[in-house]
């Protein structure tokens, strides 16, 4: 076993790690105890998983955490119940979850978008989130969100 350290919601954080392979959401949930991402469908399919590295968003459960070099920030890394990032207060005001298991993938989604896309068009947004699911059916809610957080709502 090795210990190595991750740059994680701005705070360095040590892993012990035996498996080099080993996805780096598992290190994520399983030992910094953060739940924000969540296990979907462990294939890198569903996004339920994403993070930032880098302001990019990943799919945690297909990367090795001892890839996992850079800056990373998950859903709790963004904003407090208190004080929401813009992408977060425009999910919950637009009410853009229904069971709320692929908000994280939503919103850390759009948050990268937005990172490189100021002002996206709804195409842009349609684009970005195509390869995130949602089985209940909330895309039109998460639209008007993501437009929102964008300033195009």
């Amino acid at each position: 076993m090795r210990t190595i350290t991750l740059h994680v919601n701005g705070a360095e954080r040590p892993v012990a790690i035996d498996d080099e392979a080993m996805p780096l959401l598992y290190a994520l949930r399983d030992t910094l105890a953060l739940r924000g991402p969540r296990f979907g469908c462990g294939l890198g399919q569903c996004g339920a998983c994403t993070v930032l590295i880098d302001s990019q968003a990943v799919r945690s459960c297909q990367m090795p955490v001892s890839d996992a070099q850079g800056k990373i920030v998950t859903l709790e890394g963004l904003g407090s119940p208190e004080t929401p990032s813009p992408v977060q207060a425009a999910f919950i005001a637009a009410q853009a979850g229904q069971c709320g298991y692929c908000s994280n993938g939503m919103i850390m989604t759009v948050t990268a978008l937005l990172g490189q896309v100021k002002h996206p068009t709804e195409e842009e947004v349609r684009a970005a989130l195509a390869a995130n699911l949602c089985r209940c059916g909330a895309h039109d809610r998460i639209l008007k969100a993501a437009m929102q957080a964008a300033g195009a709502a």
